[in-house]
């Protein structure tokens, strides 16, 4: 069975002082239950040094938001994959669409980034997603395929496991508006078909896909709980302890039985 993987999009907000408390608030949970699910957080980078020193030795995963491909060099304000590592990063969150929408990332610059990070052993989680109008004009299966292509293009099998796939259709990111349990089965299922066809059949059974736009606490079971969405991509809701948390706790219960 795919183990579980919830992890929270912190975006750019927070402050130092409400970052190292939300991290050691998830810790805390984390450490208490000990569920059979991953658990990462992924904050603005300024405070992932101090998120890694609140997340103390519990078992929730550090992430970043963006990294550059290449080597530490002459890239002004820019992160390389190096400098993650070194401040205690597993997780870096490439391809996100709102990387695609407002700042101009193409498909062939967020695969550079995938490949720099996998190859060098950091963990991606690559973001795919069509946008409304793309959904409204049934061409959401189009969409993620020009993106699954460009994302994995060079990527060879033996790297697939440091990558976890995101589906975020653009439409429910931040909305409040969540796909539905057939329209997210149906995505993460044609997805999963994709990369059977890429590579083969064991090894899309084997990656995890992730759900994520508008997960809540009182949807997040029943998301999980579809046959190919293997956890959560979770914004807004991982702000907050209270929101966020229940979330893990969904997982937990339904790594016991999934």
């Amino acid at each position: 069975m795919r183990r579980l993987f919830v992890a929270g999009n912190w975006k750019m907000n927070t402050t130092l002082s409400s970052a190292k408390s939300l991290a050691a608030e998830v810790a805390v949970e984390v450490q208490k239950t000990q569920p059979r699910v991953d658990v990462a957080v992924c904050p603005p980078a300024p405070y992932l040094l101090a998120v890694k020193e609140a997340l103390g030795d519990s078992k929730v995963s550090l992430g970043a938001q963006n990294a550059y491909f290449a080597s530490p060099g002459a890239y002004t304000g820019e992160l390389a994959i190096e400098m993650l590592q070194d401040v205690g990063c597993q997780w870096v969150i490439l391809g996100h669409s709102e990387r695609r929408q407002h700042f101009g990332e193409t498909d062939d610059l967020i695969n550079k980034k995938i490949v720099a990070a996998a190859s060098r052993e950091l963990g991606v989680i690559f973001c795919v997603g069509e946008s409304l109008a793309d959904r409204q004009a049934n061409k959401t299966e189009q969409v993620l395929e020009t993106q699954l292509a460009g994302g994995f293009a060079g990527v060879d099998v033996g790297l697939l496991g440091q990558i976890v796939i995101a589906y975020e259709p653009v439409w429910a990111i931040g909305t409040g508006v969540t796909a539905s349990p057939d329209q997210a089965q149906a995505a993460h299922l044609f997805i999963r078909g994709w990369l059977a066809k890429r590579y083969n059949p064991p090894a899309a059974e084997e990656m995890r896909i992730l759900y994520g736009g508008s997960v809540k606490a009182d949807n997040a079971a029943e998301l999980m709980g579809l046959a190919d969405v293997d956890g959560a991509l979770v914004g807004g809701a991982s702000l907050k302890g209270e929101l966020f948390l229940p979330i893990i706790r969904a997982a937990a219960t339904l790594a016991e039985t999934k």
